[in-house]
């Protein structure tokens, strides 16, 4: 038995330092999901606390058999989708840049040209993201960042494996639709226009 089923067990029990453990164990991917939706890093804060009181209070709904890491990030996907709908009349803010992804890093991240470059990447990766519908920026979030099947996604969002996949179709040919109008990818040439016809 591994030391996160022992916390999980000890915590279902009442063992608040155990269910610490826990919260120290998914801090950061709770955070992370709940900054990518939301887009403030203040307001992920509050959603990274308000999901671990709501885990920590339906313990007792929890299903061993699912993955907790899918059960947690699906009590933050649903609290966030919540807030947006609250919030929705009020312009999203892209001031802020992404956490880096994973992939991204490097050893040379370190340098400031690379830092600066990191930061750009990071704030148009925001800012496309941010002209996507919440579902869909949801599922690529989930996906690409959290790199999840599709199928832990349909559980989080409570939808089918078919629905995600269309989503993530739809979600990725508008981002290149935007990317294109802003002038970030290249448009096709005469001749490839040609040869596509």
């Amino acid at each position: 038995m591994n030391s996160e089923q022992v916390w999980l067990d000890q915590a279902r029990q009442g063992d608040k330092v155990a269910f610490g453990n826990l919260i120290e164990a998914y801090q950061t991917p709770v955070y992370n999901l709940a900054y990518r939706m939301l887009q403030n890093a203040r307001e992920a804060e509050e959603a990274a606390q308000e999901v671990f009181i709501r885990a920590y209070l339906r313990l007792d709904s929890y299903d061993p058999e699912r993955k907790f890491s899918t059960w947690i990030l699906s009590i933050t996907s649903n609290y966030c989708i919540d807030q947006i709908r609250k919030r929705r009349a009020i312009m999203l803010s892209i001031d802020e840049p992404l956490p880096p992804h994973p992939a991204l890093m490097s050893d040379n991240d370190a340098r400031p040209e690379t830092q600066v470059i990191m930061e750009e990447q990071q704030q148009l990766v925001h800012s496309l993201l941010s002209e996507l519908p919440d579902d869909y920026r949801e599922t690529v979030v989930l996906r690409y960042w959290y790199d999840l099947s599709y199928e832990e996604i349909a559980e989080i969002m409570n939808t089918t494996v078919s629905a995600i996949k269309s989503r993530l179709f739809r979600a990725r040919r508008q981002l290149a639709e935007i990317s294109l109008e802003r002038g970030l990818l290249p448009a096709l040439d005469a001749n490839m226009q040609t040869a596509a016809v």
